[in-house]
C-alpha cells in the first residue's frame, strides 16, 4: 500500500488532524473495496480455490453469504466465504484438506481458515437452522437437491436464499444485517412484491414488511 500523502499544513478547515493510523485504515479499506469489485480480493481467491476443490472432489455445496448476494443483484463487499454442505461432506473435506491449506478456527466445526489467503471459510451444515440454530420451519438445505449449478459455481435458488436470510435475522438480534441485506436486495434487484408467494409462510410477512420499507424514497 502506498504511503498516504500528508495533509497540507496550510489548510485551516476541519475539526482537527486525522491520526495517520486512522487514515491508513481508511486507505486500506478503499483499496480492498477496489480489489473486491475487480474480482481480485483475497476473498475471491479463497472462493475460487474452495469451489474448485469441491467440484474436483465431487463434494456437493452451494455458495451463500455475501458472494451469493452479489450474484442475486445487490453489490456488497465481503471478506469471507460462506457455503452450505452436508455434514458428511464437510467431514470428508476436512479429512482430506485440514493441514493442507486449511485449518479449523474452532475445533470440530465448519469454521475454517484458508491459510494461503488468510480468509475465513464458514460451512453451514444441511439440516441446521439459521440464526440461533433452534428448530424452525426453515433449515439449511441439501445442496445435492437444491443447488443450481453453473460451470464453476453452485448457488441456491434466490427464494431459498431469501428464506435463510430472513429466518436468521428474525430470530437472532446479532444477525440483523441479514434483514438489511434482503431489504437492499429488494431495492437493488427491483424484486416484485409477488416474490413473497415463493417464500415459506413463516417468513413471508417479514419479506412484505421489508418490501414496503424498500419502496420508501429518501427525503432529499
Amino acid at each position: 500500500m502506498a504511503d498516504a500523502k500528508p495533509a497540507d499544513p496550510g489548510l485551516s478547515w476541519g475539526a482537527g488532524p486525522l491520526a495517520p493510523e486512522a487514515e491508513a485504515r481508511f486507505i486500506e479499506g478503499v483499496d480492498y473495496c477496489g480489489r473486491f469489485f475487480m474480482g481480485m480480493a483475497e476473498a475471491h481467491k479463497a472462493l475460487y480455490k474452495l469451489t474448485a476443490i469441491l467440484e474436483q472432489e465431487n463434494l456437493p455445496y452451494a455458495v451463500i453469504g455475501a458472494f451469493a448476494l452479489n450474484e442475486y443483484g445487490h453489490r456488497r463487499v465481503t471478506v469471507d466465504v460462506d457455503v452450505v454442505m452436508r455434514e458428511e461432506d464437510l467431514q470428508e473435506f476436512k479429512k482430506r484438506y485440514l493441514g493442507k491449506g486449511y485449518v479449523e478456527r474452532v475445533a470440530g466445526t465448519g469454521k475454517l481458515l484458508d491459510t494461503e489467503h488468510d480468509v475465513n471459510i464458514d460451512v453451514l451444515s444441511t439440516g441446521r437452522f439459521p440464526g440461533d440454530d433452534k428448530r424452525k420451519p426453515i433449515a439449511f438445505p441439501d445442496p445435492r437437491t437444491s443447488a443450481v449449478r453453473g460451470s464453476r459455481f453452485a448457488l441456491l435458488p434466490m427464494p431459498l436464499y431469501i428464506e435463510l436470510k430472513l429466518a436468521s435475522g428474525m430470530v437472532a438480534p446479532h444477525r440483523a444485517k441479514d434483514l438489511v441485506d434482503i431489504q437492499e436486495l429488494i431495492r437493488s434487484a427491483s424484486l416484485a412484491r409477488e416474490t413473497a408467494k415463493d417464500l415459506d409462510p413463516w417468513v413471508r410477512d417479514k419479506f412484505l414488511e421489508l418490501w414496503d420499507l424498500a419502496q420508501t424514497p429518501d427525503p432529499f
